[in-house]
């Protein structure tokens, strides 16, 4: 009796430690997921012998245990339960010590007190052991029963714990100038930290539960949620931390997926962590039931009812686990999925405006961001597949070997893989169809671009019919592969439900054939074990397919970064020679070309010049001759390919032929990022001939431009690019043609004022076809085929009668008279009389804007319906197609489906209850029938002519507006419909609209079940449901708002990543990078605090409804415990309860997958 007291104490000693180590565990890994990794020092060389020591000694001291174990149950078949305690403790022990090893490294500083404990316990426990054995065996002195008796561990174990006892001492470790690098560092730790917001500053028991999301749900409540109200992301998963960690790891890679991994295995490896308690967990059901169907059944003879009780509470137990580990185990995914993706789209977006000569074009580059970097993004939910597919299948083996025995278990094995291989097929099929989807939809996207550029062109002429017609062509085009590819889907489908039965038939099949037993127990738990392998088996061709474009989406990003970055041709330095702005040597330049021999160079320079500063400089030529090239090539846009390069001294300032206008007022654009001088402002305007429209302007120079400047004229654009260059106060002006857009009395004025007397101090560079402005330069360069031909003042080239500016002079004047003889008036003025500005408002500009209405559009943000999804637009949806004609025979297909599977259970526990109450071949044959059946009514669900009809009535829409609606609306909003939000009608909501009364279907077929077994339990779950909805009622108001969020902070990113793009030349030259690159990492930043709580109210409805539902399981088989004791009512609920434990054990899971695409698919209607 004694010795079974110290045995117990001692299990509980060691089940003590354990429970603190985990706990341990458990707060540093919430610490650093709420912190991020943050090392303070580097490893001190004198700690690192005896800390890895430490750590390996426990790695060993583990695998004995582990063996011994092992040892044991292959010899005896018996497990005691110390030795699972003191495996599972020094586990453990070993994971503490792994995490607590950087801190040790660091400097003065021990072992978790807790670790140090263990480890002397340990020597304790062994020394004492030891002792008694030495004592016995050499002296012959019988001690008395209480006192343990040694093993082969002791002994093993016994010099490694002296071992780890001596370690846990602290050592003289030092670090060099510890005293002046710790606190610069503490200080800047502690800068960066910051305020994170509600999760950063939440305990573990707040973010196992979420409850630091309940602000937010209160405040959504009672307001629409604003961005201002969402906290922020944590510090080190911001996009500034996120992309230097990236660019960190890219620059000690060789490649880019070797980088991704090193920044994200960290985190990868914790949540890796929930992944595989979460599996391990969700087989103990499958494990214990043929015990608790043995129980009811009362095989179970030496047991008493405590027996079912402690099983009651281990299933209570692991659903908990399970549904804890899973929730943390998709958000921790959702985490790292964010962080990667912001840091890609960074790493993308500094590459995009700082490497040149690329020839990508603006979609390909935004198809990087908006496809690749989402597809890699979302490979971290996937990753896991990876290991978890083979541990699922080991432990699926291992309930099977233990129920059914060898042969059954390799038939199982051997049946699964041919699921799998069948799938493959499908999968390549799917991913053929996917690509040819993809490709008519680049084409439809391509159309609809251009087609929104020009839609003032296109009702200007009443061409809308035709271009209509045309993407209505292309959309039947990709409805036609999308059919197809629905189709696929559904045979995937057919194979994912009959994928059990065939498992499940070549099992039973094989243990009839060698006359296995078959019991109720067995086979329910059997049949458990193979809907837990379904989803594995399902999602293997998923996860090929998966690795396979992520693979693809990876080596475009790296072909795309590992482009070549911008080189200096230019440098922005004072001058040694105080009167030089522009050193140019001899030689050639060559814009890229996917073939290096076909290579020619654009523009050829034959010899040295140089530019005096405050020179005016003119650049002419015929058309193509080279003047954009040539300003090209000093600003460094087009690769050097020979000679000695080109010297700017001095800030530089660059007005580009076409004019790029960013979205915003007309002072951003004309700041562009300096400081508001109010004077130097006044006079800019007035140089650049834009006071008199400003004071027209309702809302003067804050009036809001459109995309692109879509609402202004030509002049009126050029004008504005003129002034930011002029406003920037450079000392090199580069202007490509900047009197293309204006008149000759406005290109006349803006010589005069902003030229030749505001800039008169500044070196001025411009390229023009208007020859009556050479006279003003102090230098003309002529152009021929890329050549400078001629160079020198005006009046010298025009005295030289065969130089090639007096011919083109010629050509010039010839077309001109050509053109005054069809004139009435054959008069011509070629030197404009002076005018003012007044004069020049009134005859240049097309008309004033009245931007009292466009400035509340265009500011305005994105108008999103608030409150509940109303009832016409489900109704919409669903009658869109054949009146909603083919939803009552959807429905009744998902019922038949769910009747004929339950009916297979409830047959297969009926006949397995008594033996021999069925022959085995009668009992497989309807079990075939009726499980294989059911998999045939799957096939029903397609969605192709409703999303068809609504992308009819939208696009026609849209070419039906007002041109007031193209001005005011951004194109990438209007895309965003056409491409995004087209797609998830097309694909999304079809499957969440299918899974939804499926769902539904089988939460009523289990509550049918519950009713049969007890009508209290079926009361009980009736409360539970009505506490759910309420629950989700609460959830759904606040979630619809973020889901509608997030689609509308996606836009600002795309259209910054264009607009940048556009205009990749201008930010080079003034400088602008940083400040482009602080907006995208702000507006990232939004983005990921958006869809980081959108994901995290998902999780936190989950964890409160699965343990509601959990407690509704535990008390389902504590009514069956009951009626094992009423012995007159046990025969009657024998094969209901059977079924029931059954199927409670997935009854969580398939509660929050319910509510899960309930509120999916609530948050996903307002696209329509």
């Amino acid at each position: 009796m004694e010795s079974v007291i110290i045995d117990i104490s001692l299990e509980i000693l060691i089940l003590t430690f354990a429970i603190a180590f985990l706990t341990w565990v458990l707060q540093n890994v919430w610490r650093q997921r709420r912190e991020g990794d943050i090392n303070e020092h580097g490893p001190v060389r004198g700690c690192r012998v005896f800390t890895m020591i430490t750590v390996l000694s426990n790695v060993i001291i583990s695998i004995v245990y582990l063996d011994f174990g092992l040892y044991e149950y292959w010899n005896h078949r018996i497990i005691t339960i110390k030795s699972v305690f003191l495996f599972m403790t020094w586990v453990l022990a070993t994971l503490v010590a792994v995490l607590s090893k950087n801190r040790t490294l660091s400097g003065n500083k021990r072992w978790p007190l807790i670790l140090v404990l263990w480890w002397v316990f340990s020597l304790i426990v062994d020394s004492v052991s030891l002792t008694i054995y030495t004592i016995t065996h050499l002296k012959s002195i019988d001690f008395p029963s209480p006192f343990p008796e040694p093993n082969m561990v002791d002994f093993a174990s016994f010099p490694f714990t002296i071992l780890l006892c001596f370690n846990a001492f602290p050592t003289s470790c030092t670090r060099k100038h510890s005293d002046i690098v710790e606190p610069l560092l503490q200080k800047e730790n502690e800068s960066s930290l910051g305020d994170d917001g509600a999760f950063t500053t939440a305990g573990i028991w707040s973010q196992l539960t979420f409850q630091w999301l309940n602000p937010i749900f209160k405040r959504g409540r009672v307001q629409k949620l604003e961005l201002p109200h969402i906290p922020p992301i944590p510090q080190s998963e911001t996009a500034e931390n996120a992309s230097l960690l990236l660019e960190e790891s890219l620059r000690k890679a060789s490649s880019l997926p070797k980088a991704i991994a090193c920044a994200i295995w960290k985190p990868l490896f914790m949540n890796a962590a929930f992944a595989g308690v979460n599996t391990i967990a969700s087989y103990t059901g499958p494990l214990l039931i043929t015990n608790f169907v043995n129980f009811l059944l009362g095989k179970e003879d030496d047991s008493g009812t405590h027996y079912g009780l402690i099983l009651a509470l281990i299933f209570f137990f692991a659903k908990t686990v399970e549904s804890l580990t899973q929730r943390q185990w998709y958000f921790g995914a959702q985490r790292i999925g964010i962080q990667l993706r912001a840091a890609l789209m960074v790493l993308i977006y500094k590459k995009s405006i700082s490497t040149k000569y690329i020839g990508l074009s603006n979609g390909k580059i935004i198809n990087l961001i908006d496809v690749d970097a989402e597809r890699i993004g979302d490979f971290c939910w996937h990753i896991y597949g990876v290991w978890l597919l083979p541990v699922q299948v080991i432990l699926a083996l291992i309930i099977l070997y233990r129920n059914l025995g060898a042969a059954p278990s390799f038939a199982a094995l051997f049946a699964t893989i041919l699921v799998m291989v069948c799938n493959t097929p499908l999968v390549k099929m799917q991913k053929r169809l996917h690509s040819k989807i993809m490709e008519a939809k680049d084409s439809r996207i391509k159309v609809t671009v251009e087609t929104l550029k020009c839609m003032r062109i296109l009702k200007l002429h009443s061409w809308e019919p035709s271009f209509l017609k045309k993407l209505l062509h292309l959309r039947e085009t990709e409805r036609s592969w999308l059919k197809k590819y629905l189709y696929s889907c559904s045979a995937v489908a057919f194979l994912f439900w009959a994928s059990p039965t065939l498992v499940s038939v070549v099992t039973f099949g094989v243990c009839i054939v060698l006359k296995t037993p078959l019991t109720a127990g067995t086979v329910l738990s059997a049949l458990a074990t193979f809907r837990n392998l379904q989803e594995p088996i399902y999602n293997l061709p998923e996860l090929i397919s998966m690795i396979a474009q992520t693979k693809v989406s990876v080596e475009r990003i790296q072909d795309f970064i590992g482009e070549e970055d911008q080189k200096k041709l230019i440098h922005d330095h004072t001058s040694n020679a105080l009167n030089i702005a522009i050193e140019i040597d001899i030689g050639e330049y060559a814009w890229e070309t996917s073939e290096e021999k076909l290579r020619r160079p654009t523009v050829k320079i034959l010899e040295k010049m140089k530019i005096m500063k405050g020179y005016k400089v003119a650049v002419c030529g015929t058309v193509g001759s080279g003047k954009s090239s040539l300003l090209y090539s000093i600003l460094g846009e087009i690769p050097r390919i020979s000679g000695g390069g080109i010297t700017v001294y001095g800030r530089k300032a660059y007005v580009p032929q076409t004019a790029w206008i960013q979205t915003g007022t007309i002072r951003e654009n004309v700041l562009f990022g300096k400081e508001m001088n109010e004077a130097y402002y006044e006079d800019v305007l007035e140089a650049c001939a834009l006071n008199q429209d400003i004071k027209i302007w309702q809302d003067r120079d804050l009036s809001v431009v459109g995309e692109r400047g879509m609402n202004l004229s030509g002049g009126q654009k050029q004008r504005i690019q003129l002034a930011r260059a002029v406003y920037s106060d450079a000392d090199v002006y580069f202007l490509d043609d900047p009197f293309s857009a204006v008149d000759a009395h406005t290109g006349t004025y803006l010589l005069k004022k902003c030229l030749m007397q505001l800039l008169s101090q500044k070196t001025v560079i411009y390229a023009t076809h208007q020859v009556e402005f050479l006279d003003a330069s102090d230098l003309v360069l002529v152009m021929k085929a890329g050549r400078i031909v001629q160079s020198g003042r005006y009046e010298d080239l025009m005295a030289d009668s065969n130089g090639e500016l007096v011919r083109q002079m010629a050509a010039h004047r010839k077309s001109l008279n050509q053109v005054n003889l069809l004139q009435d008036d054959n008069t011509l003025t070629t030197r404009p009389h002076e005018i003012n500005q007044i004069e020049v408002a009134e005859e240049n500009f097309e008309g004033p804007i009245n931007n009292g209405k466009l400035k509340a559009r265009t500011e305005e943000e994105e108008e999103t319906e608030t409150g509940r999804v109303k009832w016409s637009v489900y109704s919409t949806f669903v009658t869109s197609a054949y009146k909603g004609a083919l939803v009552p025979v959807t429905l009744l297909c998902q019922v038949l489906f769910q009747g004929l599977q339950m009916g297979s259970n409830y047959w297969i526990a009926w006949a397995t209850e008594v033996e021999g109450r069925v022959s085995r071949k009668h009992m497989i044959g309807i079990f075939i029938l009726m499980s294989g059946g059911s998999s045939i009514f799957v096939l029903s669900t397609i969605a192709v002519e409703t999303a068809q009809r609504l992308f009819c009535g939208m696009i026609t829409s849209v070419f039906r507006a007002p041109i007031s609606f193209f001005d005011s609306t951004p194109s990438s909003r209007i895309l965003s419909r056409s491409s995004t939000d087209q797609s998830t009608i097309d694909t999304d909501i079809p499957y969440r609209l299918a899974g939804l009364p499926f769902a539904l279907i089988q939460l009523l077929s289990i509550s049918i079940l519950m009713s049969l077994v007890s009508w209290l339990v079926f009361v009980l779950f009736l409360a539970i449901i009505a506490i759910s909805m309420w629950y989700q009622d609460y959830y759904i108001t606040t979630a619809r708002e973020l889901a509608r969020m997030v689609g509308i902070r996606k836009a600002p990113i795309l259209h910054h990543f264009s607009e940048s793009v556009s205009g990749a030349a201008t930010i080079h030259c003034f400088n602008q990078e940083e400040r482009f690159v602080t907006r995208i990492l702000s507006l990232i930043d939004d983005y990921s605090r958006i869809t980081f709580h959108n994901s995290a109210t998902m999780e936190w409805l989950c964890v409160r409804i699965n343990f509601l539902f959990n407690l509704v399981f535990f008390l389902v088989i504590d009514n069956e415990l009951v009626l094992v004791l009423d012995e007159g009512n046990i025969v009657e609920y024998d094969s209901p309860a059977q079924l029931l434990k059954d199927k409670s054990s997935s009854f969580s899971k398939l509660v929050a997958e319910f509510l899960r695409r309930s509120s999916k698919s609530n948050c996903h209607w307002d696209i329509s």
